[in-house]
């Protein structure tokens, strides 16, 4: 946003682009700007633009542009977001927020209209639309209508309030997917505002948000409650990061596909470290790289666990630009902008980084990821015995498969199997013996389907293929790709297997033309790839049912089934209830598998089917070269088709259109809504904030290990019956059929809440061999019962809550309701190993202290087992000044005694320490805005 600079350096002045002059802070004015990589070069620009000799210093910009690659991050910088970019599921908290800092406001007697975004604010609905018709010419249309009808209330709120705030705007259902839609229409690379030009910046409240990175704009994922905070004005506080430099050469080999390249690179940083860093790419091989393969790869940062992965500004930018449909005035200004401040890419100069990390893209080989992480990656050659190898961590002693491969026979000839079964001693050696040697486990079951086709299912089989996900659908070459194999199946007889659920859901409907175009869409129909929706759908659980006999085999015969989608996520419990292995695949690889219908199929050497006269087609047999898919693409797709489909992006169809809208500066809360409910942040909140307080006799609400993600602990897909937030709305009189999902209920804390912790997958080192929201409750004798019961019970004798867990707490997406929702159970401190990013911020966001085990030390070694009464203590120096390093832990055990330790307390910045003080960052910044 344009703001008035103290420019202590002297760095205002003139950019004139055709008839347009444009005024511009210059980063030549600042001396050692040169050497910075692209990325810190644009948070330099940032601050030369919005120093106010308060907040944003020119200690601060000296302090970056002496930046030292060597050092670990501890200067604090000041970052102002130039806009932010929500989707749905997120984005309704938001406005459920600002609309109830309206009312704090008022109560609090000041103007509610104050509360207004400052700096452009866009959401895009496409967290909503879930798979419940499939295979079928109208899927599309009633997936819609079925949307609308669960999500009307939902979407009157929104209209509402891009009525009730200012420059803020919303894209309706049915368009595309936030993050497509951000690198296709809105973002501005260059960003014109009250006569200023300057480099587009966001946060977004979806961890995916990097994927406009590819287009050389810097913005990452935060949680809901910071991008409020950003949309009202606020700098978002951050150390200057360390910056992987990460060089590309070569050029993607024939077979291999972006999604290939995002994998390996993905394996290759979660491998050297990137948690809190920007990872920026350079290089002679940059060129080589599409703009499309550039988003693919910006988009998965969060899997590498970087704060961005960014490409610099060059020829390949601008011609996506225009490609695009962007004005011809707007690619001028972004050429001759990035030019004149050094932004420009130039393969000849190497900037200084922190790390160094490179990738011959040549070397670059079909892969896979999972079956629960997207690091995982598997080469596709080794597919089969991947699977093999994950599924004895899927099945519980089923008898085994006696088809195994030729060698398994050799070492386990028949009459050396053991003729007794269930789970005695010899059978459960020769399992063990047979897995080993690539046998599996088999538990085959005989299903009819509705159209009365007869099969048979097994641990494997392939129960979802879905083209789903910004990530894939972004990029014309694997979309196309895909599309190819579909017809070349067709012409070769092939068919999807009866129990595959198919699903083809675009990030813009900028596909569907071009597939229209290029002719290919009867083939993806043909094999059950009808549209099913533009949105996330499968990638983040809404992948909706599964046919009913393939549910009901699944769940009487406790198969370990697989979902294979285009997506960034595959995370346990994520994709469906149903289903227990997740891989992540190309487009064409996820048809590829529907045809095959199970992962325990060798690519190189199993047959996908027969042709219509009975010869084995191979999978090599229908990919599609590399020349005709980019003569397809070429051909296919221009410039025209993006003009047309985000000419009246805003407008929305009939459905959007005829929504009744709610007026007003504020909104009327409907007291029954089971959507949209006043959260309870701000009640009681005074003009001046409580000295905080230490935290004494807490108890432990759940013991958890490493990777747990922000899927486990925040809600996310469907909601079950028989749960907390299933008798909820069962409560309110909500039919099973009307639950929908937890992500469209999240403009409501009390659905939210019971969700919390609440993933099928979760493991609770509290209690033995139990997945699920379950824990102990220590006040009735360690009894098992829900975590949302146990924390009422906590709640009613005031006792606060901990939540101890291992590494990587809170990866994945950038979820605030696992902030949210652990604050609103009694959480008032976490205590892990290690933290990812976005989580740790989100936290101290709600007012909960983020802690870390002294170095080396774990909750095992320190031996907690969970049934200690925690106190914590040295909380109270917040309040005189800069957060302390360590705070004192004493854990008192059953027996009497105590486990002692210095807990690192990771609130790394005076900034965050402010948040803390005042209980949370909402209430920070409605303080602030009163007291201005």
């Amino acid at each position: 946003m344009a703001t008035g600079s103290t420019d202590s350096f002297g760095s205002k002045n003139t950019l004139k682009v055709g008839d347009a002059d444009y005024e511009i802070f210059r980063l030549d004015a600042v001396e050692g700007a040169k050497r910075l990589p692209y990325s810190l070069k644009v948070l330099l620009e940032n601050l030369l633009r919005t120093e106010d000799g308060v907040n944003i210093t020119a200690d601060q910009i000296r302090a970056l542009a002496g930046w030292n690659p060597e050092a670990e991050p501890d200067t604090e910088i000041q970052f102002t977001p130039g806009r932010v970019v929500m989707q749905d599921f997120t984005g309704v908290p938001c406005v459920v927020d600002l609309a109830t800092m309206r009312e704090a406001v008022a109560e609090l007697g000041g103007d509610p209209t104050r509360i207004n975004p400052l700096a452009p604010a866009e959401l895009v609905i496409d967290h909503s639309v879930i798979i419940d018709v499939f295979g079928r010419p109208d899927a599309f249309e009633r997936n819609v209508e079925i949307e609308y009808e669960r999500n009307r209330e939902r979407y009157q709120f929104l209209r509402w309030g891009q009525t009730a705030f200012d420059d803020f705007k919303v894209v309706p259902p049915g368009t595309g997917i936030v993050h497509q839609v951000n690198i296709e229409h809105l973002a501005r690379v260059v960003m014109i505002r009250d006569g200023q030009a300057y480099p587009d910046t966001l946060v977004g409240t979806d961890s995916h948000t990097t994927m406009v990175n590819g287009l050389g704009v810097l913005g990452w994922g935060v949680g809901g409650i910071e991008a409020e905070a950003a949309m009202l004005g606020q700098p978002v506080s951050m150390l200057i990061p360390r910056v992987v430099g990460f060089k590309l050469t070569g050029e993607i080999p024939a077979g291999s596909t972006a999604t290939d390249v995002v994998l390996t690179i993905t394996e290759m940083l979660r491998k050297h470290g990137a948690v809190g860093k920007f990872v920026e790419f350079y290089g002679e091989g940059v060129s080589a790289v599409p703009l499309a393969n550039r988003a693919t790869i910006g988009n998965m940062s969060p899997e590498f666990g970087s704060t961005c992965a960014i490409f610099p500004v060059d020829d390949e930018t601008i011609r996506y630009l225009t490609l695009t449909g962007r004005s011809d005035e707007q690619v001028a200004l972004v050429e001759a902008y990035a030019k004149e401040q050094g932004l420009w890419h130039d393969a000849e100069h190497e900037a200084t980084y922190s790390e160094y990390l490179e990738l011959d893209l040549s070397t670059v080989v079909p892969s896979i990821a999972g079956p629960k992480r997207p690091q995982d990656r598997v080469e596709l050659s080794h597919a089969k015995a991947g699977f093999r190898d994950a599924l004895k961590n899927y099945t519980n002693g089923d008898s085994i498969q006696t088809t195994v491969d030729e060698a398994s026979a050799e070492s386990f000839p028949a009459s050396d199997a053991p003729a007794t079964s269930g789970n005695d001693e010899p059978m459960a050696a020769y399992a063990s013996a047979a897995r080993n040697s690539h046998g599996r486990p088999s538990n085959p079951a005989r299903i009819t389907m509705d159209d009365g086709t007869e099969c048979e299912i097994d641990h494997g089989a392939v129960a979802i293929a879905s083209i789903t996900s910004c990530t894939n659908t972004s990029n014309p070459s694997v979309m196309i790709g895909a599309a190819l194999l579909a017809r070349n199946a067709v012409e070769r007889g092939l068919s999807v297997k009866p129990w595959v659920k198919t699903s083809l859901a675009p990030g813009s409907k900028v596909v569907m033309d071009y597939y229209e175009k290029a002719g290919l869409i009867p083939y993806l129909e043909k094999l059950g790839y009808h549209l099913v929706g533009y949105g996330c759908t499968t990638c983040i659980g809404n992948s909706g049912p599964l046919p009913e006999p393939v549910s009901k085999a699944i769940q009487d015969n406790d198969l370990a089934v697989v979902s294979v989608l285009s997506g960034n996520r595959n995370f346990e419990g994520r994709i469906s209830p149903d289903v227990k292995m997740n891989y992540l695949a190309s487009p064409p690889l996820v048809i590829a598998y529907a045809l095959a219908g199970t992962m325990d199929f060798d690519v190189e050497t199993d047959p996908l089917g027969q042709d219509t006269d009975g010869n084995d087609v191979f999978l090599k047999d229908i990919w599609p070269s590399p020349q005709e898919i980019q003569e397809t693409v070429a051909s296919a797709i221009n410039k025209e088709m993006f003009a047309k489909d985000y000419a009246d992006v805003f407008a929305g169809d009939e459905r959007w259109k005829s929504l009744p809208t709610p007026t007003g500066a504020t909104f009327e809360w409907e007291g029954e809504s089971t959507y949209v409910r006043k959260p309870p942040y701000f009640e009681g909140m005074q003009p001046e904030p409580q000295p905080v307080t230490d935290i004494s006799g807490a108890r432990v609400l759940a013991k958890l290990g490493d990777s747990v993600t922000t899927d486990h602990i925040s809600p996310a897909g469907s909601i079950k019956l028989d749960s907390p937030a299933g008798d909820y709305l069962t409560d309110h009189g909500v039919a099973k059929r009307d639950f929908n999902s937890y992500g469209s209920r999240r403009g409501n804390h009390e659905v939210m809440i019971r969700g919390t912790f609440a993933n099928i997958r979760l493991r609770n080192q509290l209690l033995d061999g139990v997945e699920g929201g379950y824990t102990r409750n220590w006040l009735a004798d360690g009894e098992q019962t829900t975590i949302y019961a146990a924390a009422q019970a906590y709640a009613e004798q005031d006792i606060p809550l901990v939540i101890l867990s291992g590494k990587e707490y809170g990866s994945g997406s950038s979820r605030d309701w696992a902030a949210k929702g652990t604050r609103l159970l009694g959480v008032r401190a976490v205590i892990a190993e290690s933290y990812e990013r976005i989580h740790r911020s989100n936290l101290i966001g709600m007012g909960v202290l983020p802690l870390q085990y002294p170095a080396g030390e774990t909750a095992q070694s320190l031996g907690l087992s969970g049934d200690e009464t925690f106190d914590i203590s040295g909380v109270t120096a917040l309040n005189d000044g800069p957060s302390p390093r360590t705070l004192k832990v004493s854990a008192k055990k059953t027996d009497g005694s105590t486990v002692d330790f210095d807990a690192v307390l990771r609130i790394d910045t005076p900034g965050e320490a402010d948040y803390y003080r005042h209980g949370g960052i909402l209430q920070y910044v409605l303080r602030s805005l009163l007291a201005k």
